[in-house]
C-alpha cells in the first residue's frame, strides 16, 4: 500500500478537503482528537491499538475497519499501525442523497448505537486494497470521466463495507442509551423536517428537552450548535438544488423554508463563501473538469 501515498482533492471554492486518501504507517496522523467536517473510513493493514470515541473505547488490529461521521470525534492510539483512509466531504458524495444506491447512511454512518469498528476477512481486504490503489491511480492520471469513476470506487469501498457491518448490527449494539438516543433522533428529525423547521425549539419540543439540554448535548459529544448543524443539512440540499436543476434563486428558498430569497441568498453566501449564481455557474462535470468538490 505503499504506492498509494496521499492525494487530496480540494473545493477550489472555499478552500476545504473534498476528497483525501492517505497511505499511513503509523498513527500520527489520528493520534489527536478529530473533529472533522467530513466522513472518514479507516483500514488498518497491520499494527494493534485502541480507537477512542465519546462513547468509549475499541480494540483494533490487523483487517479493522473504523467509520466515523463529520463531527463525530475519535482519536487512535496503537503501536505500528499502518493502513489506509479515505475522506469526503458531502459536497463530493451525499450520502443522504445516494442512500438507495449504497445504504451507508444509518449502518456505516450516523448511527451513534453501533460501535465504530468491524472486522473484514482477507477477501474483502484485497478488494479494498486494490480499489484504494485504483483510487490513487485516478487521482495521478486524471482523465476524461474522471469525477464518475472516482465516484464508483468510492461506492465499491462504501456499499461492500455496509454489506459486512448490516450483518454484525446484533454484535455491534453494546452502547448506553442516554444521550446517544437523542442524538439519533435528532438525526432523524433534522432529515424528515429541515426544510421548514430551522429552529432549536421545535426539535427540543419533539425530543421532550430543552433547547439549552439539546445544545449541552450537541457541544459535549459534536463540539458544535444547532443551528451549525441545521444550517449544514440546508446548505447540503440547496447545492443539489442548484446544481441538479434549474429552479430560481427563490423556488429554492421557498422550497427549504425561506420566506425572503434575499436573505436565503445572505445565508448561502455566509455559509458556503460564494453566491448561489456563482455556485450554479461553476459546479457541474460538464463545466470545470479539474478536481475542486463536485456536488454529486
Amino acid at each position: 500500500m505503499d504506492q498509494i501515498g496521499t492525494h487530496t482533492i480540494i473545493n477550489e471554492q472555499n478552500g476545504n478537503l473534498a476528497f483525501k486518501i492517505i497511505s499511513f504507517i503509523d498513527n500520527s496522523h489520528f493520534d489527536y482528537f478529530q473533529r472533522n467536517n467530513f466522513h472518514t473510513l479507516v483500514l488498518i493493514n497491520t499494527g494493534e491499538g485502541e480507537l477512542i470515541t465519546n462513547f468509549g473505547s475499541f480494540a483494533i488490529d490487523k483487517n479493522s475497519v473504523l467509520a466515523f461521521s463529520p463531527y463525530e470525534p475519535f482519536m487512535i492510539k496503537g503501536k505500528h499501525c499502518k493502513g489506509v483512509a479515505i475522506q469526503f466531504h458531502s459536497d463530493f458524495f451525499c450520502i443522504n442523497k445516494h442512500q438507495a444506491e449504497v445504504t451507508c447512511d444509518g449502518i456505516l454512518f450516523n448511527n451513534v448505537h453501533q460501535v465504530p469498528v468491524f472486522k473484514i476477512d482477507d477477501a474483502i481486504k484485497r478488494l479494498f486494497d486494490d480499489t484504494f490503489l485504483k483510487i490513487s491511480n485516478e487521482i495521478n492520471n486524471a482523465t476524461y470521466g474522471h469525477f464518475e469513476m472516482l465516484i464508483s470506487y468510492l461506492k465499491i469501498i462504501l456499499i461492500t463495507a455496509s454489506r459486512i457491518k448490516a450483518t454484525l448490527v446484533p454484535e455491534s449494539v453494546s452502547r448506553s442509551k442516554t444521550d446517544l438516543d437523542l442524538l439519533q433522533d435528532l438525526k432523524k428529525l433534522i432529515e424528515d423536517n429541515f426544510r421548514t423547521e430551522h429552529f432549536a425549539d421545535f426539535y427540543a419540543k419533539k425530543l421532550f428537552t430543552t433547547p439549552k439540554g439539546l445544545g449541552s448535548i450537541l457541544k459535549k459529544h459534536y463540539s458544535r450548535n444547532f443551528s451549525q448543524m441545521i444550517s449544514e443539512r440546508i446548505v447540503i440540499e440547496a447545492k443539489r438544488e442548484l446544481y441538479l436543476t434549474n429552479k430560481s434563486t427563490k423556488e429554492i428558498a421557498f422550497d427549504l423554508g425561506f420566506n425572503d430569497e434575499h436573505y436565503f441568498s445572505r445565508f448561502f453566501k455566509k455559509n458556503c463563501s460564494i453566491t448561489t449564481q456563482e455556485y450554479r455557474e461553476t459546479v457541474g462535470f460538464g463545466k470545470n473538469q479539474s478536481c475542486n468538490g463536485i456536488l454529486v
